[in-house]
């Protein structure tokens, strides 16, 4: 038997875990001097209070090591092989220290996904076309099809990529009296800027157009993300073409691990591109 699990920063909801034939492992939330695991007991309240009201900056850390490794160890004991599926490792350690957890255990994949969120959804739709194959097989598999995947997304401010150190004191004081809208997502594993628009609206048809631009492939889900408020992604999705909105079958409101970068009132899509 094959047992998936994945980590909280694919967003991937508790509730949501028995649909994707998942086990869901939490990555650490620190707010203050309270710790909370991530998609378990942090409610979305209390955090964007601490963001919003109290200007704080949540802490992420990795997740409980030793009980990752008990579970784990107790599947491949019964015989089953496990796939361990992390947010990318450029931006967190937690996929090195899986890896380093289980080196040289030919029943333990460990999987780089290079990015968050939406994307990891994507990747686990992908493994759950076929579960029978060898870990071998499925490593190869997804290691082609991470490239197609795409993320794009559009702060509503820049005041939180710059609280997380992505955004420098310069760019975000010019970026903010422009009224700028970055494009993030991810380029390499990293949390890239992707392009530069004036105005939200611009910023819109960027991504809009990016649907057409890289092909997007009708046999996927298109995740449709917001953080806090839906505004703006409904905004986005009234303006994407129609052919595509059908696509549209998961709305995404983002957990605390990633949503602390984007910010309150941001809203994107993840897609998988034909090129």
């Amino acid at each position: 038997m094959l047992r998936l699990l994945v980590d909280s920063g694919s967003s991937i909801k508790l509730d949501e875990c028995e649909k994707y034939n998942i086990e869901l492992i939490p990555l650490n939330i620190l707010l203050g001097e309270k710790e909370y695991l991530d998609g378990y007991n942090l409610p979305m309240d209390e955090f964007y209070k601490f963001m919003i009201e109290e200007k704080g900056f949540p802490k992420t850390s990795l997740p409980n090591l030793a009980e990752v490794e008990e579970k784990v160890n107790g599947y491949v004991a019964q015989g089953d092989d496990v796939i361990i599926l992390t947010i990318s490792s450029k931006i967190s350690g937690w996929h090195n220290a899986a890896r380093m957890l289980f080196e040289g255990n030919e029943h333990v994949l460990v999987l780089d996904s290079c990015m968050a969120v939406g994307g990891l959804r994507l990747i686990v739709d992908e493994i759950n076309k076929d579960r029978t194959l060898s870990l071998k097989q499925i490593e190869e598999k997804i290691k082609n099809f991470i490239p197609r995947i795409k993320i794009m997304a559009i702060p509503e401010t820049l005041e939180y990529l710059f609280r997380g150190g992505r955004l420098s004191k310069l760019e975000w004081l010019v970026g903010s009296l422009l009224k700028i809208k970055p494009i993030i997502g991810f380029k390499d594993g990293k949390v890239s800027v992707l392009a530069k628009k004036i105005g939200l609206k611009n910023g819109m048809k960027y991504i809009c157009e990016a649907l057409k631009e890289y092909e997007c492939d009708e046999n996927y889900d298109i995740i449709a993300s917001y953080t806090y408020e839906k505004k703006n992604l409904d905004a986005l999705i009234e303006m994407a073409d129609e052919k595509y909105r059908p696509l549209m079958r998961v709305t995404d409101n983002l957990d605390p691990a990633i949503a602390c970068h984007w910010g309150p009132g941001a809203f994107g899509f993840v897609f998988v591109g034909k090129k």
